[in-house]
């Protein structure tokens, strides 16, 4: 089999060598140029055609977000951004990048000595070879316009609405939506919450596949991009609408007696925390009353959970082959039957809000 290919962008002489190092003693994996600016890649890139980038998000000149955007633009290929820092800045440059068109976030690898360093080597290779895989396309004016239509939507949900057809209160018939994205997730993330506004009147809660050191900054970053407040889930508190919940790292997320439950049983499906198992308590805990989202990402997380909504009465949606960045999850549950509603990703919001009783001029 022949080796991916792997550019690395690194400005660290050292760091540099330690990703050469990790990456090169994967026998799946060659690295076929190493550069120590943006600006270097973006000049080799149509020569050296990788197919998976590693790219540092903070560099001399031309930053990882820029980078992630020109990559877009000119040459698509799959972006896995290295970081070194969890801080509030990197955090969100990483978290820009992704919905950007940059795929996934890791931690760069310590040193060789350093007691995390073949974890952290394993997970960057990982998901180097996922990411290779995934078909990304051509990004210009049209991820421009969704920076700015979502600029628009959080400018609009900010200033005073005008009343709906029917009055945004909770109608008896739902009490919660529940939503789980992997690859992919960030950029579909805020696009959704966007579209549902400010007045959404359930709480949602959400598992999102994330790099645990990256969940603050993530969580900061949806706050700060979309009208919610997103916060760590906590034992036992009632959730409120208005709020995001997210699961926190190496906790699965459920529901029960309508409180928030978090536990630190094993994996379901090699997840935790697990789309399914949050899925399936809703089932269990509202029945008919629940409202299940699966957005693009790898895998098959959220698909059995997706069912037993289903199964017992409540609204199942899924996002569409062609806007998912990775149509695993959405596929898995649609194969088994579970998706009651399959839309693109912009019209996910517009069915939640009608669904939640809030009826406006042009919905459907």
């Amino acid at each position: 089999m022949t080796p991916i290919r792997v550019l690395i962008v690194e400005d660290s002489p050292t760091v540099s060598l330690l990703l050469q190092h990790a990456i090169g003693r994967d026998a799946r994996l060659t690295v076929v140029e190493t550069v120590a600016s943006a600006e270097e890649m973006l000049d080799r890139l149509e020569r050296v055609q990788p197919d998976v980038i590693s790219l540092d998000i903070r560099l001399p000149g031309m930053n990882g977000l820029d980078a992630t955007l020109e990559v877009m633009r000119r040459r698509p290929t799959p972006i896995v951004v290295v970081a070194a820092g969890v801080n509030s800045e990197d955090g969100h440059l990483a978290m820009d990048a992704l919905r950007a068109g940059a795929l996934a976030v890791v931690e760069k690898p310590q040193g060789l000595s350093h007691a995390d360093y073949a974890v952290l080597a394993k997970r960057l290779c990982d998901q180097l070879v996922r990411m290779s895989k995934i078909k990304v396309v051509r990004q210009s004016m049209r991820r421009d316009l969704a920076f700015a239509l979502d600029g628009a939507a959080r400018s609009l949900s900010a200033a005073p609405q005008a009343a709906p057809r029917t009055a945004p209160n909770v109608p008896e018939s739902y009490a919660a939506l529940g939503i789980v994205a992997s690859t992919g997730g960030p950029s579909a993330l805020v696009t959704l919450l966007n579209g549902l506004g400010a007045d959404y009147p359930l709480p949602i809660l959400l598992v999102q596949h994330i790099v645990g050191s990256f969940l603050a900054g993530f969580t900061d970053w949806l706050s700060s991009s979309t009208p919610y407040q997103v916060r760590i889930a906590a034992d036992g508190e009632a959730p409120q609408r208005g709020c995001v919940y997210v699961a926190p790292v190496e906790h699965h997320l459920a529901l029960s007696g309508g409180r928030l439950r978090l536990d630190k049983s094993p994996p379901v499906g090699g997840q935790r925390p697990s789309g399914t198992l949050l899925l399936k308590s809703m089932a269990a805990d509202l029945g008919p009353r629940a409202i299940g989202v699966v957005l693009t990402g790898m895998g098959s997380d959220g698909a059995d959970g997706m069912l037993e909504l289903y199964r017992v009465g409540a609204q199942t949606i899924a996002e569409d082959e062609s806007t998912a960045v990775v149509y695993g999850m959405p596929a898995a549950a649609a194969k088994l039957g579970a998706v009651r509603t399959t839309l693109p990703l912009h019209l996910i919001a517009p069915r939640l809000r009608i669904l939640a009783g809030i009826r406006q001029e042009g919905s459907f």
